[in-house]
């Protein structure tokens, strides 16, 4: 049996690398030179070959450091990598804008290319959330994303989005030019689950899931991971309470991206080969509780 830890969901573009690992490292809220060189250290000897940043976490160039260092000890080439990173939402704009932001993130990362690209956040820095301009400049800054894109031959190998709601995501359907996005990375755990027309819409356009947040909010709201339910779980198959949460949104059909910077964390987070029942992914479909941790993209017109 192939262990998850080596399987892939195919993306629905575009060119390049074209698969996307199903577990990847995320780098959310790191943004310190040392730490991010140890955490990456540990979590490419674990077998992580997906990396997760933004502009916005402020740790792009430290990723490119820490690569250097690296790549050569675990005998690895850029392209064994899948690097993803995203637009600041202040970088929603024109061409000139968007493509100086893109240009940005890879010299900060030092590559030629991104396995994916995602707008981050579908409104625009500075602009009340209501406003239709928001509309406008995500719709711009797509356009621009697709040149970058170039059929999978530009240095944008994946284009995709994070945080779009259905409205967001029907409104780019609707435009017969534009590129479906390969991703949409959004809030997804037990705690919130997205709604089943969410998961409709996404699936009919072949829209890959990828979700953050799999354990909860930070600044200690990690309440799921003393949730009763996965813990019972977890105690039943002789795994942690957050091998649970990853291995479910796994058996949901997403992709993960969870951050550690423990050390024996990132390698039991990437050892997610036991398989739920189907009563035990029920039993945690049906948590009654619901909280969300991160931002709420609803309010974005």
């Amino acid at each position: 049996m192939v262990s998850i830890s080596k399987t892939f969901l195919p993306l629905n573009t575009q060119g390049g690398n074209s698969q996307l690992p199903v577990i990847g490292f995320g780098t959310y809220t790191i943004s310190d030179k040392k730490i991010i060189l140890d955490v990456l250290d540990v979590a490419l000897g674990a077998g992580y070959r997906l990396i997760d940043t933004a502009a916005v976490y402020n740790n792009e160039q430290y990723i490119k450091e820490a690569l250097k260092v690296l790549l050569p000890k675990y005998h690895l080439k850029r392209e064994d990598l899948f690097i993803t990173s995203k637009l600041a939402p202040k970088d929603h704009g024109d061409e000139k804008q968007v493509t100086a932001a893109v240009q940005r993130s890879l010299d900060n990362l030092g590559t030629s290319y991104l396995d994916l690209y995602l707008i981050h956040w579908p409104g625009a820095g500075r602009i009340d959330a209501k406003s239709p301009e928001n509309s406008k400049l995500r719709n711009l800054t797509w356009k621009t994303l697709m040149k970058l894109h170039d059929n999978g031959n530009g240095s944008l190998k994946n284009i995709g989005v994070s945080n779009y709601t259905v409205k967001h995501i029907k409104e780019m359907l609707a435009d017969p030019t534009n590129i479906v996005p390969a991703v949409n990375q959004v809030e997804f755990h037990p705690y919130f689950q997205q709604s089943s027309e969410f998961h409709k819409v996404c699936k009919n356009a072949k829209i890959v899931l990828q979700a953050y947040c799999s354990m909860g909010g930070s600044a200690g709201k990690n309440s799921l991971l003393n949730d009763e339910v996965i813990n019972r779980i977890a105690k039943k198959h002789s795994i942690s309470a957050a091998q649970v949460l990853l291995r479910w949104a796994i058996q949901r059909n997403y992709a993960v991206i969870p951050k550690s910077v423990t050390a024996e964390r990132i390698k039991t987070n990437f050892d997610l080969d036991t398989e739920l029942t189907k009563e035990d992914v029920d039993d945690i479909n049906n948590i009654k509780h619901t909280e969300k941790f991160a931002w709420e993209p609803e309010v974005i017109a």
